[in-house]
């Protein structure tokens, strides 16, 4: 098929949802199928108030009708709700062509945490955003649930992978990157920033040392205030790889994430994990072998980091073995809502039609 992603989330953003993006876009390209992305990178951009790391597109509507025109998709995903997936939206609606959406980021609870906006208010948006969607694809069985009482529909699951060539154990003749600072070592990584609820982690009481890696709006203020925690700012490839591998433990305090993609990421390093029962972690650690939950959103996490030191290093990279990203670009695709034939061929044609009578010169009396 000819598949056209509409996306406020691209390189050179570094997160869950690009990880996502660009994975899955990779492995459809590799089973034959051809995409056209509509991301910020092609546009003019602003950094995004109170985030300056994130760019948001502006004057994007005339450029992506443009794009669709040119790309003619037989199938549409809109992965986000910023400006590029709202011309994309309007695009599909005002045209009457099917698309499919996706819930990568618990946008309300985002908002609320930077801004006074009620939660009703984002979740209002959100619905609003998502109801014309064909089927809106969400990654695990907590977030269906949980939207599904916040009156959304057409909730479809999206599995998750991860790349277990590029994030594996440390081999024994690779040097030990933490091994100059007293262990066991408790690892974050992630955005700095205050939603991501990493003060959670910093004011545990835990043996050894913390280490966070990352970038993001928090990382100065935190710093400050924990001079006993090692600040590494963002790391990439194998060296992130590395991180993963050499840390004791990997913690995940987070309560807004959707899914929480490093925690494959640190399973297949065979570093076990410690978190909320919040999604992601709920639906991903119980059952697994491969790390610890918390008692309850608020208490408990030192516990579980504790007893994730106990878990058998194998056994976590065992488990996220299981995850591939040709599972979830294959389960992408099934979700996916084709324009049917013969439409498909008449609608297009229809439209190139009008294209070439709006360019017309007219002709003076």
């Amino acid at each position: 098929m000819r598949i056209l992603l509409a996306t406020d989330a691209w390189e050179p953003q570094v997160n869950g949802v690009v990880r996502t993006l660009t994975k899955v876009v990779g492995e459809l390209r590799e089973m034959g199928h051809s995409v056209e992305v509509v991301s910020p990178d092609q546009f003019k951009t602003f950094p995004l108030p109170t985030y300056p790391e994130i760019k948001v597109a502006i004057g994007v509507y005339e450029p992506v009708q443009e794009r669709f025109k040119a790309f003619e998709p037989e199938a549409i995903h809109i992965a986000t709700e910023g400006p590029i997936g709202l011309a994309a939206r309007r695009i599909c609606v005002e045209w009457k062509l099917p698309f499919t959406t996706s819930y990568h980021t618990r946008f309300p609870e985002y908002v609320s945490a930077r801004l006074p906006v009620p939660l009703a208010a984002g979740y209002a948006y959100m619905r609003w955003f998502h109801k014309p969607s064909g089927r809106l694809m969400v990654a695990t069985p907590t977030m269906r649930n949980e939207l599904t009482q916040h009156g959304f529909r057409n909730i479809s699951p999206w599995t998750r992978g991860v790349d277990t060539v590029t994030f594996r154990p440390r081999a024994d003749h690779e040097d030990d990157i933490f091994a100059h600072l007293p262990k066991p070592i408790s690892l974050y990584v992630g955005r700095v920033a205050v939603e991501k609820n990493i003060e959670a982690f910093l004011g545990l009481d835990l043996p050894g040392t913390k280490v966070v890696v990352g970038d993001g709006p928090q990382r100065e203020e935190l710093a400050a205030k924990y001079p006993r925690a090692v600040f590494t700012g963002a790391k990439f490839g194998a060296e992130l790889t590395a991180h993963f591998a050499c840390a004791d433990v990997f913690v995940f305090p987070s309560l807004t994430d959707t899914f929480g993609l490093v925690i494959l990421e640190s399973m297949a390093c065979g570093t076990p994990v410690a978190a909320y029962p919040a999604p992601g972690p709920i639906d991903i650690i119980p059952d697994s072998g491969a790390g610890a939950l918390a008692a309850s959103a608020t208490e408990g996490l030192r516990e579980a980091c504790l007893e994730a030191l106990k878990i058998d290093r194998a056994a976590v990279r065992a488990f996220a073995e299981t995850f591939s990203w040709r599972a979830c670009a294959e389960d992408f695709v099934r979700n996916l809502q084709p324009y049917p034939e013969p439409e498909k061929t008449r609608f297009w044609r229809r439209l190139r039609r009008l294209a070439r009578v709006r360019r017309r010169p007219t002709v003076a009396a």
